[in-house]
């Protein structure tokens, strides 16, 4: 069980120990004639699990290196081929799975906001027109604070691949369908995460890799991390993210060895220029 799921459940039992020991309720009288003993409170800061940082997350969770994300990629449309060419079903669902693993990298989307979106939640970007119809995504029902409503944000388009990929889903995928949904179920509802993270899972073990620390949220990690990596502002990830603090989207920063090392290095050179041309200069 992780630390976050204990203390959601800490939580409840403290609210319900706290409804039923205060007396304004009445219950502590029920409680002494038919127990002969009232309910008291048992739950407090120094024997319940506190919440003493944002990320809880496990130390094992990893993002998807851009040489994984590619043979996933490939593999998930290799089946779709396959499927289709045996003659059996299921190579609808298998494409609608293929095209939401590539979403989820895409817009950096955790899943509850991927299986939400529709067909009217895309739009032109005039800064990117390239994109088509396809440059912004309106991400709905984004994560939510404490009794919140859902916080919606818009996520521009960065990779030159995402339209195309919509585009041939809605042709030639989702077909047509009455529905607004971009990926609807096979009987017409919301997609389950179960659904699709079997298929990752079993797409990882066909490749040979890992799945420990492989989950559908990796890929959302590895959204961050890429676009960190190749340069992109980290104030604009942020936004694309929807994270309100840049603590945040900091804990997402999982920049690979050679990143880390090909910017030392890069630092390490301009100083030494930098150094060697006062030299120069100074001698002169």
């Amino acid at each position: 069980m992780s630390h976050s799921t204990l203390r959601a459940h800490q939580s409840a039992l403290r609210h319900f120990a706290s409804y039923v020991a205060n007396p304004d309720y009445g219950w502590d009288r029920v409680c002494e004639q038919r127990f002969g003993t009232h309910p008291a409170q048992v739950f407090y800061e120094w024997n319940t699990s506190s919440h003493v940082q944002e990320f809880e997350g496990r130390p094992s969770k990893r993002p998807f290196t851009r040489e994984e994300l590619q043979m996933l990629f490939d593999h998930a449309d290799d089946e779709v081929e396959l499927i289709e060419a045996s003659g059996k079903k299921g190579w609808q669902a298998a494409y609608r799975d293929a095209v939401m693993l590539k979403m989820a990298y895409s817009f950096g989307l955790r899943f509850n906001e991927l299986r939400h979106l529709q067909t009217v939640d895309f739009a032109t970007n005039p800064h990117a027109r390239k994109f088509g119809k396809f440059g912004v995504c309106k991400v709905r029902f984004g994560k939510s604070r404490k009794a919140s409503p859902p916080k919606p944000r818009s996520v521009l388009t960065v990779f030159d691949w995402t339209a195309g990929v919509l585009e041939d889903w809605l042709a030639n995928g989702r077909g047509t369908l009455h529905s607004l949904d971009l990926f609807p179920s096979e009987r017409g509802g919301l997609i389950v995460e179960s659904t699709l993270l079997r298929r990752l899972r079993r797409y990882l073990n066909e490749l040979g890799m890992p799945s420990d620390g492989l989950d559908l949220h990796s890929l959302r990690r590895s959204y961050a991390t890429h676009l960190l990596e190749a340069g992109w502002d980290p104030r604009f990830v942020q936004y694309q993210m929807g994270h309100e603090y840049a603590s945040t989207t900091g804990i997402y920063q999982f920049v690979s060895d050679d990143f880390r090392s090909t910017t030392l290095r890069t630092s390490l050179d301009r100083t030494m220029d930098q150094a060697l041309g006062k030299q120069s200069g100074g001698q002169r």
